[in-house]
C-alpha cells in the first residue's frame, strides 16, 4: 500500500461531549470515504468501540462520566481495543496535558481548533498504519496455519 493508493475503507468514532465539535470534525472528513461514528460521553465511547470496532478514534479528553484519559487507558489496557490507533482531539494544550495523554497510551495528540489539513493528514497517517498493521496480523495468523498443518517433517 503506498500513499498514492486508497486506503481500504475505514471507521472512524468520534467521541466529544461536545455536539457541535463531533460536527465540525465530521465535516473535516466529509469528503473522504469514512464512516462515522459519534459517542458524546466516555462510557458510550466505550460501548460504541465495542458495537462498531472502529479503525480509529478520535477521542476528547474533557468528557462526562469517563474522561478520555480513563477511556484511552481502558481501551489500551483490553487486548480487543488495544491496536486501535487513538488521536487525542482536545483544547488542553499544556505540556502536562500531553504527557498524561500519552501516558493515558493516546498514539497522537492534535489541540483545537483543528486545522482541517493537518486533521486529514493525521488520520489518513493513522489509517494506513491501521490497515498495514491488520494485514500483516493476517499474514501472521495463515503463516501460523501452514506451519502447524504441515506438522513436524520427521
Amino acid at each position: 500500500m503506498t500513499s498514492a493508493e486508497p486506503l481500504p475503507p475505514s471507521r472512524i468514532l468520534i467521541a466529544d461531549d461536545n455536539i457541535q465539535n463531533c460536527e465540525l470534525l465530521d465535516a473535516h472528513l466529509g469528503a473522504e470515504n469514512y464512516e462515522i461514528f459519534m459517542a458524546h460521553d466516555g462510557k458510550e465511547t466505550l460501548e460504541k468501540v465495542a458495537e462498531c470496532n472502529p479503525d480509529l478514534v478520535l477521542l476528547d479528553i474533557m468528557m462526562p462520566k469517563l474522561s478520555g484519559y480513563e477511556v484511552c487507558q481502558q481501551l489500551k489496557a483490553d487486548p480487543k481495543t488495544a491496536k486501535i490507533p487513538i488521536l487525542v482531539v482536545t483544547a488542553l494544550h499544556e505540556k502536562g496535558d500531553i504527557e498524561k495523554a500519552v501516558r493515558s497510551g493516546c498514539d497522537d495528540f492534535l489541540s483545537k481548533p483543528i486545522n482541517s489539513i493537518e486533521l486529514k493528514t493525521r488520520v489518513r497517517s493513522m489509517l494506513r498504519v491501521r490497515h498495514l498493521t491488520n494485514e500483516r496480523d493476517r499474514l501472521l495468523a495463515y503463516l501460523a496455519e501452514v506451519d502447524k498443518a504441515s506438522g513436524p517433517q520427521d
